[in-house]
């Protein structure tokens, strides 16, 4: 039956359920469990989620080193909800706006025992939702009755590969617009088929698919990008790229939508917040519960291969992004350096990415 939704169609939706504070019911050969995600929850669904069992709050080991929880798990916590425990105190874990004026959250009760299969895949549910890393678990006997109402059903043996994997890209379309960097400018639209975000190619000239290809893998940055933004080098990094493209009469700057190193625009506003409490842009997205880069540079290389490139002249300091050029079967025949943008502002910022994230000179 073709109307039966996919893996991935279930997926998606199990994304926009989490985002609307809509439980999702997750199933494994150990058992099964609704899941909610923390940011989203309102009251009356955590009452509801109460009364079918005792909820697991799940955090990633990130989040529970700043809280002193134990990670028993290896790359996440479970922690026991006390009884008293009501959603202002599930978003004070959750969200480390508070942490300096109220450091004690605890005491955190890590559990040791059981599986942690279902809070793991729930937590990256809600980090491909662009929401806090924070879930609620319950677990539940009778997963089948619960979708009678309607909620989306998963099971981990399905979702767990398809979290990995990267969704096909197919081009939609592509027109030409003339630019200040070159009026030879063709914008391609890429769209994945888990209905993802579109990614953006623009090419410039007619680059020459036998050779290396100018290239740059930039990361959407709508603070950067539209409103210049002092804080981040984005915007210069983009407008001196594409003005480089113009010079040389051939390039493709490969606009990814993956905002804040992966963790969309709300939870980057989260880590500028934190970063005015005096966190650097590393730390401040390890106390919201995620790693230093959340991006998937695949992406990229994937999108230039649909074009029919093979070999690129790669204009990045970040030799993450050379890696994966390489290791996704691209030839990195030269790394062009994109030092622009640095102000007083953004000194530490910078100096953070070269210290931390290993960025080149």
């Amino acid at each position: 039956m073709t109307l039966t939704l996919t893996t991935q169609e279930r997926l998606t939706r199990a994304r926009a359920d989490l985002r609307m504070g809509v439980p999702v019911v997750l199933t494994s050969a150990a058992g099964a469990g609704l899941i909610a995600a923390v940011e989203a929850l309102d009251p009356a669904r955590l009452a509801d989620l109460r009364s079918l069992g005792s909820p697991i709050l799940a955090i990633t080991a990130r989040r529970a080193e700043t809280l002193k929880a134990r990670a028993y798990d290896g790359d996440l916590a479970r922690i026991a909800l006390p009884v008293e425990a009501g959603l202002h105190w599930l978003r004070s874990v959750a969200d480390p706006a508070d942490d300096l004026r109220m450091p004690m959250k605890g005491p955190l009760q890590s559990l040791r025992d059981g599986a942690a299969d279902l809070h793991r895949a729930a937590l990256a549910l809600a980090k491909s939702a662009h929401l806090l890393p924070a879930a609620l678990v319950v677990p539940v006997a009778n997963p089948l009755a619960l979708t009678a109402g309607g909620l989306t059903l998963l099971t981990l043996d399905e979702i767990t590969p398809a979290l990995a994997a990267l969704s096909p890209l197919a081009e939609v379309i592509s027109a030409r617009v003339p630019l200040v960097a070159s009026e030879a400018g063709r914008v391609h639209i890429f769209r994945p088929d888990d209905g993802g975000d579109e990614h953006y190619a623009v090419e410039i000239g007619r680059p020459d698919r036998a050779k290396p290809v100018l290239t740059r893998v930039h990361s959407a940055c709508f603070t950067g990008d539209v409103l210049g933004s002092l804080k981040c080098d984005c915007g210069p990094q983009l407008r001196a790229a594409l003005a480089q493209m113009g010079a040389e009469g051939a390039g493709v700057l490969l606009y990814l939508n993956q905002e804040g190193r992966g963790i969309g625009l709300a939870n980057k506003m989260r880590a500028y917040s934190l970063q005015d409490q005096g966190f650097d842009t590393v730390e401040a997205n390890h106390r919201l519960g995620f790693e230093d880069d959340e991006r998937d540079f695949r992406i990229g290389a994937e999108i230039l291969r649909k074009m029919g490139f093979s070999t690129v002249r790669l204009m990045t300091n970040n030799p993450k992004k050379l890696a994966m050029m390489e290791g996704c079967g691209l030839h990195v025949a030269e790394r062009v350096p994109l030092h622009v943008g640095q102000t007083l502002q953004n000194r530490a910022y910078l100096a953070t990415k070269a210290a931390k994230s290993g960025h080149l000179s």
